[in-house]
């Protein structure tokens, strides 16, 4: 998968630096990269900075951890070479396109991480709650109408009670 994901990265950036050597030439290309690199460096630096007070100010809230590791993500794309990359890192870097791919990102991480509930050993769940977690209790299928409960538990048809 690694090598998978390093040859796709190769193509794109060699892909890139070929189209700009043959638009705008060698040395205009060099430049653009330097800038690139600086530039990118400078906004993870200052993007680093801010998510560090705001950690360190106690000023979380639920985007605070996506966030940081966008901002994670951004600098290290800026970092690795290669123009593709660092135009991606930078746009990782600036806010507007992190509130922007934050639900995907979290829509990524809810899909990959199950939800386990586990109780203590000798932890019994509270009246009610057995059901809904998962937990020992009975469970019965019904519903209640009208305040009397069907129970649908006997393979009978569904049906309604008779009215009064």
């Amino acid at each position: 998968m690694a090598k998978r994901l390093f040859g796709i990265y190769a193509l794109v950036e060699m892909a890139v630096i070929i189209a700009l050597v043959a638009t705008i030439g060698f040395g205009w290309t060099v430049l653009l990269l330097l800038a690139t690199f600086v530039v990118g460096l400078m906004l993870a630096g200052s993007q680093l900075n801010r998510q560090l007070r705001r950690l360190r100010s106690g000023l979380t809230d639920a985007s605070a951890p996506v966030d940081s590791l966008l901002v994670a993500l951004g600098t290290v794309l800026v970092v690795i070479p290669g123009l593709a990359s660092s135009v991606l890192g930078a746009l990782l870097l600036l806010p507007p396109t992190r509130a922007a791919a934050r639900p995907m990102l979290t829509a990524m991480a809810a899909k990959r991480i199950p939800i386990v509930t586990v109780g203590a050993p000798g932890f019994t769940w509270p009246t009610g709650a057995a059901a809904s977690y998962g937990g020992r209790g009975d469970y019965i299928d019904g519903e209640v109408i009208d305040g009397d409960v069907v129970d649908f538990s006997a393979n009978e048809p569904h049906r309604l009670p008779p009215t009064a």
